[in-house]
C-alpha cells in the first residue's frame, strides 16, 4: 500500500499522471475510430468511449472489454441515433446545395443549416458523454439539447475540440483518428463541469 502511494506520488510529481490521461485519450479515440465504421454506431462509439475515459479519470479501471460491452449496450438505440443523424446531415447537405445554386435565400438557408448541424453535433456529444447502460438516448438527447443552450460556454468547448480534429485531419488525416478520444474527453469535461456549476 505505501509503495503503491509513493509510485503515485512519483507519477504525479513528474506529470506522469497527467500524460497518463492524454495517452488514454488517444488510444480510446483509436478505439472509437473503429467502433464508428458501422457508419451508424458512431453515437454508441462515442458514449463506450466517453463512459471508458469516466472510468479511468475515476481510477475505477476499465479497458477494451469493458469498452466493447459499452459498445454493444449504447448500440441497441444508438445506431438509431446515428441513422438520424446521417439523415440531418443529408438535409444540410441539401440546404448548402440550394445556397449553392443562387436560389433566393440560400445564403441564409445555408448558414442556417450549418448551425444546426453544429448543435446537432455538440448535443450528440454531450449525451455521449453522459450515457450510461440504461439509459435511453431520446430521454439522454433531450436533455443534452437543453444543456447544449443553456450553456453555450461548455458548447463551444466542444465545437473546438471537433476544430482540432478537422485541423488534424487537414494537416496529418491520420492523426485525425486518436483525436477523436480527445473530443470524448472535452465532452465529458464540459458536462462535469455543468454538473458541478
Amino acid at each position: 500500500m505505501a509503495q503503491a502511494r509513493v509510485k503515485a506520488r512519483r507519477l504525479s510529481f513528474l506529470g506522469g499522471e497527467r500524460f497518463a490521461v492524454f495517452a488514454e485519450c488517444l488510444l480510446t479515440g483509436v478505439w472509437i475510430a473503429v467502433a464508428s465504421l458501422g457508419v451508424v454506431t458512431y453515437p454508441a462509439a462515442f458514449a463506450a468511449g466517453a463512459r471508458h475515459l469516466r472510468r479511468r479519470t475515476g481510477h475505477e479501471g476499465g479497458g477494451w472489454g469493458e469498452f466493447v460491452a459499452d459498445f454493444r449496450t449504447a448500440l441497441r438505440g444508438g445506431w438509431a441515433v446515428g441513422l438520424a443523424g446521417w439523415a440531418v446531415a443529408g438535409v444540410v447537405w441539401v440546404d448548402i446545395l440550394a445556397a449553392r445554386a443562387g436560389l433566393p435565400g440560400g445564403p441564409l438557408v445555408g448558414a442556417v443549416g450549418i448551425f444546426a448541424l453544429i448543435g446537432v453535433v455538440v448535443a450528440l456529444l454531450r449525451a455521449a458523454a453522459v450515457w450510461a447502460p440504461g439509459d435511453s438516448w431520446r430521454a439522454l438527447l433531450a436533455a443534452a439539447g437543453r444543456r447544449t443552450v443553456l450553456d453555450p460556454a461548455g458548447s463551444f468547448l466542444v465545437v473546438c475540440g471537433l476544430g482540432v480534429v478537422a485541423l488534424s485531419a487537414m494537416f496529418v488525416a491520420p492523426l485525425a483518428v486518436p483525436v477523436l478520444g480527445a473530443v470524448a474527453a472535452a465532452a465529458v469535461a464540459v458536462e462535469e463541469r455543468y454538473r458541478n456549476r
